[in-house]
């Protein structure tokens, strides 16, 4: 078995999604959305890396995936939003995960059948997928879609075949001490 974490990148709102993938059996283990807190850029992007960071010390997965960003006419949106997806790719990475990109169209089709589904049909066929699940929004109906998406497309498959992720070593990564440079 391998637990597998699907985040949807968002700067308000980041869905998470837990999942238990035993062979073709997919079950439901939790899910939820990170808000950001602050008004700076900076402080946003702060809270969301520590409200995902506490989900995966909390449900430990042994593989991630995210949803790739599409760039649209408002660049200042795409810029903010690519910059929540890096933290949704960077904690996983922290935590020493490989992580998975999907494109939105292929977690659609995975999920729903169709790669141009609506927020709607997506929350229905997860629900079909993952019955009894109490799903917090459609942020995290989306984070699930993609954690899903990747149980199907065989992301999640290579951790299953003994390449188990050692969660007591678990740290924060800091960065080196800047001091004088040997030039």
């Amino acid at each position: 078995m391998i637990r597998v974490i699907g985040i949807d990148p968002g700067l308000r709102n980041m869905g998470w999604g837990v999942i238990d993938v035993a062979g073709s059996r997919i079950t439901h283990v939790a899910n939820g959305i990170c808000q950001s807190e602050g008004v700076e850029l900076a402080a946003r992007l702060l809270s969301l890396h520590a409200q995902l960071t506490r989900v995966m010390v909390t449900y430990r997965p042994g593989s991630a995936a995210v949803e790739q960003t599409f760039v649209n006419k408002d660049g200042a949106g795409t810029l903010k939003l690519g910059q929540a997806r890096g933290i949704a790719m960077l904690v996983p990475a922290q935590a020493g995960l490989a992580v998975g990109e999907y494109a939105p169209n292929t977690v659609k089709k995975t999920v729903v059948g169709v790669g141009h589904a609506d927020k709607g049909q997506v929350l229905h066929m997860v629900r079909m997928q993952l019955p009894g699940a109490e799903i917090a929004g459609p942020d995290a109906a989306d984070a699930l879609a993609i954690a899903i998406c990747h149980a199907h497309h065989g992301g999640a498959s290579t951790l299953s075949r003994g390449q188990a992720h050692d969660w007591q070593d678990h740290r924060t990564h800091r960065l080196p001490r800047a001091g004088p440079s040997a030039d």
